[in-house]
Order: C-alpha cells, then structure tokens, then sequence
C-alpha cells in the first residue's frame, strides 16, 4: 500500500466505539497519519479521546495540517451515512488537492457535488465499500494444512478485527505463516486488502468469504475478520455469510464486560454467552468440525484487574485461554491456534 499523509476525520464523534475506524488506523497505520481533524476537540491530545494516537492533538480544520494529501473519514456511523455537516469539510479537502477516502455505504463518488469536485480538481474519491463481487459459495477444495480461524462474539463493535490483527501478528512474530482476512472497511484500510462483505448482496457473502480463504489458502494460517454476531437482528445475515464461506476449523469468542444489551436495540438483552458460543459452534460444524479456542475480552468499559480477573474466571469455567489482546496480548489466542492445526494435522495423517 502507497504511504499517505493522512488526515483523520472525526468531528464531533471522537470516542473509541463511534470513531473505531480512526482508532484502527491510529493503532494499524499510525505511521502515515499526521492529524486528526475534530474543532470540538481542538488542541486536547488525540490519545485522551480515543486511547490511541500518542503524541497527536485534534486539529480544528485542514489549514492546520498543510502536508497531508489524504482525508479519511474515521468514523463507522449505523447505516454508513456521512453526516451534513461534514460536506464542507470534504470540499475543502478535495479543493486543496486532497484524495478523500470513506469506508461508508453512502459513496462518495455518486454524490453529484464531491464527484464534480473531485473531477475539476484531479483528486480521487475512493469509497472502500464498493465492489462488483458476483459469486456465491460453492464449497471448492481447501488445502488441508491451511488452519481457518474465525473471530465471533456476543455483539457488534466488540473486538473482531483487532483480535484477527493482533493474532495474526503473533503468529507472524513467532515465524509462522499467517495472513490477516480482512472482511470490513476498516480491516481493508489496514490491510489493503479483502472484501466488505456487509456491502456485498445477500446471495454471493459465502461465495466472497470463501474467495478469500481459497485465494490465500497457501498461507499455513488465515486468521478471518468476524463482522456482527449471530444474536443481533440487523448484523446476523453477514455473520451466517462468513461462517459457512469460510468454513472455520476453530473460532475466537469475543465480547466486551459490561455490555448487556445488543448494540443499537437497548430494549434487547444480549442472550448469556453459553446460548451464544452453542450457537456459533453447531451452525459452523454443520459441515466440518469447528469449535471455540479461545476467548478475546474487551475490557474497554473496566479496569486492568477486573479485566484480570474476568479471564481467569473464563479460564477456569471453560477451560480456554482468555485475554484482552491489547492490555494482555494474543500470545494465548495464538498457542492455541497452533495446538488445533498440529491436532488437525495429525488426525490426517
């Protein structure tokens, strides 16, 4: 991927839940962003607002960033619109020469207004999400020696790319050959590459989960980004979509402490984690075994030693591995992946 000078857009929205998609591109790809742009937050440091970002402060416009070459719109707002309020801010960007980039549903480039500003001043509008992917699942050959973990959970917004990330580069750091699938906007704008599955029609999600493990399936370990949770009425389709495309041997569980009712549905409890994991592991083995490893805590909402303490409960009443990747790292995500592909691989031989 080409370095960038980036300038993350987070006006008015700058928390971690609202503003993931900046604090993933903070975390991921830190190196290339020279401001985030909030004039509410003006002048605080970036790092109070979203727990990443160190040493940054929030701009309060784009004059306050003269290098950058790059807008990206750091926020993954419910339906993926931009809001109102925002367009100035992009016409600016695109009239000084910037390339503005979205992860959105709403598309930039099939707004007249940016369109026809991009096109007079020779600047490129790249909308994440859009694709022309028309292939449904058709169940081809995997190479056997290739472990296929999924990350699942409880809800959305709870951890599944970070924990994909992260497990994968524990992977890479001990010498195995791992790949990151990423299945999101986000995940894609770390990457720089996979497929947005959330924006991708019903009928071909399997076919395009099961593209991405079948083209890298070369790899000794896929480590596939998970998107909702099976249990939340608005996200489940996707959820289901990449279960059976691709087609996991093993799953990380993830949840967030504290969280109790499902993400944008406040009257609707979150169902207990032991529906969930049953759940998530009888619709993944309907065709080949699979089964949870291991579990990704988001303790986002607590402290370090209630977070401590509630691995060690998930540890001893399950008998997996649990941590939080960010405070603990993913060093136990990735024993565990190991143990269940020498498992895998010797029960072939």
């Amino acid at each position: 991927m080409m370095s960038r000078r980036i300038v993350l857009l987070t006006e008015g929205h700058s928390e971690p839940h609202a503003a993931k998609t900046a604090c993933s591109l903070l975390r991921y790809r830190g190196e290339e962003v020279v401001a985030v742009l909030d004039s509410t937050q003006r002048g605080k440091p970036v790092a109070s607002a979203l727990g990443v970002g160190t040493p940054l402060q929030f701009v309060g416009s784009l004059e306050e960033a003269p290098e950058a070459d790059t807008l990206l719109i750091g926020i993954a707002p419910p339906g993926g619109r931009i809001p109102e309020s925002w367009r100035p801010v992009v016409l600016d960007a695109i009239g000084r020469g910037m390339n503005v980039v979205s992860g959105l549903h709403d598309f930039l480039a099939d707004d007249a207004e940016f369109a026809e500003a991009a096109r007079r001043h020779g600047v490129q509008l790249v909308d994440v999400r859009r694709n022309n992917f028309r292939e449904i699942a058709r169940y081809v050959p995997l190479r056997r020696e290739s472990l296929r973990i999924l990350t699942v959970g409880h809800d959305c917004s709870v951890g599944k790319m970070v924990t994909a990330i992260e497990t994968t580069r524990e992977l890479e750091r001990r010498g195995e050959d791992a790949y990151f699938i990423a299945t999101g906007q986000t995940g894609i704008m770390v990457s720089g590459d996979g497929l947005p599955v959330d924006c991708i029609v019903s009928d071909f999600v399997s076919g395009a989960a099961e593209h991405l493990v079948a083209k890298h399936q070369e790899r000794d370990y896929l480590v596939v980004e998970g998107q909702g949770s099976l249990v939340h009425p608005s996200y489940s389709p996707v959820t289901l979509g990449l279960i059976h495309g691709a087609r996991p041997q093993g799953m990380i569980f993830c949840y967030e402490i504290g969280r109790e009712t499902i993400t944008g549905i406040p009257h609707l409890p979150i169902p207990p984690l032991d529906e969930i994991m049953r759940l998530n592991e009888q619709v993944a083995s309907v065709l080949h075994p699979c089964r949870i490893i291991g579990f990704a805590i988001n303790g986002r909402l607590v402290g370090p030693e209630r977070t401590d303490e509630e691995c060690r409960a998930i540890e001893e009443r399950y008998g997996l591995p649990a941590c939080d990747v960010l405070r603990h790292g993913a060093a136990k995500l990735a024993d565990a992946a190991c143990q269940l592909r020498q498992e895998l691989l010797s029960s072939a031989r």
